[in-house]
């Protein structure tokens, strides 16, 4: 199948930590790190949680530029910090938990926790607890100049393979028989902890949960790179995994809205051979090829 970008497997990682009683959403974050912060730590500092960096809601204004950058960013700056050290390091503007702003380092940061507390990189980490079980075979995610998996990006896995995760989170974390994470993490991960606009047309502004984005129609998505997507509608028992490159995602998903999601029913379609034989054919030539690892200008 296509490779995929995506980090959206990462906050799974966490849950699983959690369910296993090595750390707890309500943890603070320089908890993790006593001698990589500041000597004298900020007050909206000490009061970053766990849940913060789940929830996109670290208290930063802008995100804090990890250097080097895997993204082969042009920079003239340059850092003797570790990344953990350069998150730490950055100003929180508002206090914890009441300003949402996108932030993919927060992401790198339960990354790093994760490994703090089980010894291995959440790429080890998620190997017998999710990759294998699920089948994924074929991925490799990458990790930062500590050997720390990036986390929030940087994991590259086929098609397939996120929609297996998404089918994970549809059933409620069961897998083949065995409750790989528990149904309370799910729930908490993919419902609206916090509040990110008003819009109700916008499938930004429908709320987030754990590194989860709430959409239209009681849905819920993980965004990759470049327009890559895993959608989960519990309302129709359906995943849709996309591998995409598009400046325009919301269209994207306007178009799933628009089209795909009326043409779900509840009872299965009459067979069709002919139908699915021409699908297969197209299904077998389709290919996308991938992107390349750059941020917008």
């Amino acid at each position: 199948g296509s490779e995929a970008t995506w980090g959206h497997i990462q906050p799974t990682a966490v849950g699983m930590a959690v369910d296993e009683g090595k750390l707890s959403v309500d943890d603070p974050v320089i908890k993790f790190f006593p001698n990589d912060g500041p000597e004298k730590p900020s007050k909206n500092l000490q009061a970053m949680r766990v849940r913060d960096l789940l929830t996109m809601n670290t208290g930063h204004d802008v995100e804090v530029k990890l250097l080097p950058s895997p993204l082969g960013d042009k920079t003239s700056e340059s850092t003797d910090k570790t990344w953990v050290q350069s998150f730490l390091a950055h100003p929180v503007t508002y206090k914890p938990g009441t300003h949402f702003h996108y932030n993919t380092p927060g992401s790198f940061m339960l990354s790093a926790i994760v490994q703090k507390v089980t010894g291995q990189t959440e790429a080890e980490y998620l190997r017998t607890r999710l990759f294998e079980p699920l089948g994924i075979e074929k991925l490799t995610w990458n990790a930062n100049p500590q050997g720390i998996s990036i986390g929030g990006y940087g994991l590259h896995l086929c098609t397939e393979d996120i929609a297996k995760f998404g089918q994970l989170y549809l059933q409620k974390g069961e897998w083949n028989g065995k409750q790989l994470l528990s149904e309370k993490w799910i729930a908490q991960a993919t419902s609206k902890q916090v509040s990110n606009g008003s819009n109700p047309a916008g499938d930004w502004d429908q709320g987030y949960g754990f590194q989860f984005w709430r959409c239209r129609h009681n849905a819920f998505r993980g965004d990759g790179m470049s327009g890559q997507l895993c959608i989960v509608l519990p309302d129709q028992d359906a995943v849709i995994a996309i591998t995409a490159k598009t400046g325009d995602m919301q269209n994207e998903l306007n178009v799933i809205w628009d089209f795909i999601l009326p043409a779900l029913h509840e009872k299965a379609l009459p067979a069709d051979a002919d139908s699915a034989a021409k699908l297969k054919v197209l299904l077998d030539k389709l290919e996308v090829p991938p992107a390349p690892a750059t941020r917008p200008k």
